[in-house]
């Protein structure tokens, strides 16, 4: 599927709870009292019709498909809420891989971004808000981006995988990524600092 036509297709959706399409496609939110975390992408995906994308190849081969969770301030105006998970870190490859052959780069180059208000954990209502593209040709960006994971990949070489920490990286950070805090999995991610200034433009705060 073409980036603008899934646009034009999201787009149409605009302003509606995407709680009530969870029950619609049939996409679980919560099994046993526990919440799947995924179940808005999923949502996106099931109404795209696409299959579920758990590999680290972009979801449409050319771009990638993102969901963003926002939050309501005090004062009623939208942020972003967290970070936003980009690809798994599997050491010895991004040992073995500059940023312009790298996983990273595949995932960050061309992206459409779904963005829903997260309202409660419950999760008893999320609309979802706005549909944007992203594309990584910010010369200015780009080596920021290209900056941060070097800083994991030198980490890596020189001191271990066990070295990565989430304070690295100021617009792309290592955390762990998995089940408990005893994981030793590691993914990129891209900090509330990168959503709010590349992708959303200084339109949230």
């Amino acid at each position: 599927m073409d980036r603008d036509v899934a646009k034009e297709k999201l787009e149409s959706i605009v302003g509606q709870d995407l709680r009530q399409l969870a029950a619609k496609y049939g996409v679980i939110v919560f099994k046993d009292g526990k919440k799947n975390k995924g179940w808005a992408g999923h949502v996106i995906e099931r109404y795209l019709g696409i299959p579920i994308n758990s590999s680290q190849a972009p979801n449409f081969g050319s771009w990638e498909l993102k969901t963003v969770s926002l939050k309501r301030l005090r004062s009623g105006q939208l942020t972003i809420k967290e970070t936003m998970a980009i690809t798994m870190i599997d050491p010895y490859d991004v040992a073995r891989t500059p940023f312009s052959e790298s996983h990273l780069l595949l995932k960050l180059r061309k992206i459409l971004i779904a963005a829903r208000i997260w309202e409660s954990a419950m999760e008893e209502t999320s609309i979802l808000y706005s549909v944007t593209e992203f594309d990584l040709d910010n010369p200015k960006i780009y080596q920021q981006v290209e900056k941060d994971y070097n800083l994991v990949r030198n980490a890596i070489m020189n001191e271990g995988f066990e070295a990565l920490t989430g304070r690295m990286g100021l617009y792309i950070q290592p955390r762990t990524k998995g089940a408990g805090h005893g994981s030793t999995s590691r993914a990129f991610y891209a900090r509330t600092t990168f959503l709010k200034e590349v992708i959303f433009q200084g339109e949230f705060s």
